[in-house]
């Protein structure tokens, strides 16, 4: 009987997620092979079983424990990053689109320089150059100084896209209706702002956020897997992966676990972006391709 199309791609899904749960597992063949990479004073990592029911590192450290905290340590950068980046790009976004003239240009050429900027050359340069962050003035109190300076890079490089799209925003916003009678109604520029041109502004920027906190997750995961990202003890999903690939031949879930949860977090944040732009307002998608892509230049005001 032959084999129906649609049943091929459903065979290869379920070999590879068959062979993916293998090498999570570890195979009992390959224990044998274990004392040829082992470091001196290590022990081979214990397979799953009940109460490590993901086993341990190469240091008898529950592998379960040590993905959850590494949650904990890339979504506190990502978000933190990622809320530096709203707060400075929705800033300078915000006062350019309002005041325009000679203010708009010279904001918007500062966020040229930040956007043409190499950002992952940048982000290595300033985390390589600080071996010890508790030695910089204003992090010598945080209890976590690595840390801290790890999203403070990842949010000043970052705010350059959500300026663009804040200030076509309050550009488009101002010349609405609305605009106009909250003027007459006496609305200053701070509750106009506040009130009425930043909140019109603010659908296209929580998609560019999802989005961003995607991809300072996989920042942060990177720095770790460099050595130059958030310092030992503290685990994180780059780290893990640099640790296990001494083990990748003979116990790849070192590996692959923290690789599936590092995708699986990334890909849900990206997810949720997709899922914010179908739940828009009729004609929200052609509004945000229109601020997206409005570029740097000077919009002329009616």
């Amino acid at each position: 009987m032959p084999v129906r199309p649609w049943l091929v791609p459903a065979l290869l899904i379920s070999a590879a997620l068959a062979a993916a749960l293998a090498a999570g597992l570890g195979l009992p063949w390959i224990h044998a092979y274990d004392e040829p990479i082992l470091g001196p004073g290590e022990l081979p990592p214990a397979p799953p079983g009940p109460g490590r029911w993901l086993g341990t590192d190469a240091l008898g450290r529950d592998l379960l424990s040590r993905l959850l905290a590494g949650a904990a340590t890339s979504l506190s950068v990502a978000l933190a990053a990622q809320g530096v980046a709203l707060a400075v790009g929705l800033g300078i976004g915000s006062t350019a689109g309002y005041l325009g003239g000679r203010t708009d240009a010279l904001l918007m050429r500062i966020t040229d320089l930040f956007l043409a900027l190499p950002a992952p050359l940048v982000l290595i340069a300033v985390m390589a150059a600080v071996p010890e962050p508790r030695d910089l003035p204003l992090l010598g109190g945080v209890g976590e100084p690595a840390l801290v300076l790890c999203f403070l890079v990842l949010g000043l490089l970052g705010w350059g896209e959500t300026a663009r799209v804040t200030r076509a925003g309050v550009l488009e916003a101002r010349r609405r209706e609305f605009s106009d009678a909250a003027r007459a109604a006496g609305a200053g520029p701070w509750r106009l702002l506040g009130s009425h041109l930043i909140p019109h502004a603010l659908g296209p920027v929580w998609i560019l956020a999802s989005s961003g906190v995607a991809s300072n997750i996989l920042a942060e995961a990177w720095l770790a897997f460099l050595g130059i990202g958030v310092r030992p003890p503290r685990p994180s999903w780059g780290a893990m992966i640099y640790e296990g690939t001494p083990f990748l031949l003979t116990h790849p879930r070192l590996c692959l676990l923290p690789g599936l949860a590092l995708t699986l977090t990334s890909l849900g944040f990206h997810l949720l972006g997709d899922r914010l732009r179908e739940r828009a307002s009729p004609g929200g998608d052609a509004h945000a391709v229109a601020l997206f892509g409005s570029g740097t230049g000077p919009i002329e005001e009616t």
